[in-house]
């Protein structure tokens, strides 16, 4: 088996004559937590959005698992075990935390949304769930309802949600998004914390939070790859510092 879990060789997606994504080659490697990082307008999400197949590439190939998986649909790459967070964890408010966890480990059954059934015949899922919700730091919170839960508390049930799916691949976009500095904290360890044993690809503005976890950084500007390597190695290179310039620059030469 190779190395790499994730490859994209030259992929590209052009809007009516602006391109978005430019020739685009990715390699995530097996186990890595891999940060895609960028200034505003750097491709990052588009490039999640061809990745799960929310948009057709223009051109370019996109391997799993060293599996072409270009012209899979999204229901198709989830099933392989790429799974991207918020695609399955618009948590529900009014549904206990539990139950949230629930649903994500019903797909396996294939009775994902068979919330007619009984509490009983659902039971058998609880002791893994509670599994789930004790590795993301939520077993006190299982009875309660979503809706109450803190910011930072949704994205770590989110987190539970998604790897209820068994991923192989996790794309998480932007997970640290809106949060106060506790949060940010408890989430980044968190995504260290479940990243063992799984390949985690992210995309993350938080420049301390990239600094404290990525194995490996790719950053993107107008599009195209600008720079790959560790951090401190994209953190000295004068093209990202130029791409970021003013605070951005700042953040990356601040976290040494």
């Amino acid at each position: 088996m190779s190395e790499f879990i994730l490859e994209t060789r030259n992929l590209t997606k052009a809007f009516r004559g602006f391109v978005a994504v430019d020739n685009v080659s990715l390699q995530v490697r097996q186990g890595h937590i891999h940060a895609l990082i960028g200034p505003n307008g750097a491709g990052k999400t588009t490039c999640f959005n061809l990745l799960t197949k929310f948009l057709e590439p223009s051109a370019g190939q996109i391997f799993f698992n060293n599996t072409e998986i270009t012209h899979d649909t999204p229901v198709q790459i989830a099933r392989k075990g790429v799974i991207r967070s918020f695609q399955i964890s618009a948590v529900f408010p009014q549904l206990s935390v539990l139950e949230n966890v629930r649903i994500g480990l019903q797909r396996a059954t294939g009775q994902s949304f068979h919330f007619w059934r009984s509490d009983r015949n659902l039971s058998r899922l609880n002791d893994r769930a509670m599994e789930l919700l004790a590795e993301v730091g939520l077993s006190d919170f299982a009875d309660e309802l979503t809706v109450n839960l803190p910011y930072g508390r949704k994205r770590a049930l989110e987190i539970a949600t998604t790897l209820a799916m068994a991923p192989s691949l996790m794309l998480l976009d932007e997970p640290t998004q809106g949060m106060g500095h506790e949060d940010v904290d408890r989430v980044t360890q968190l995504i260290k914390q479940v990243s063992t044993g799984r390949t985690i690809l992210m995309v993350e503005h938080n420049m301390n939070v990239v600094a404290s976890i990525a194995d490996r950084i790719t950053v993107l500007a107008r599009g195209a790859v600008l720079a790959e390597g560790d951090y401190e190695t994209v953190a000295h290179n004068p093209d990202v510092m130029e791409a970021y310039m003013g605070t951005a620059q700042g953040e990356l030469e601040g976290v040494q």
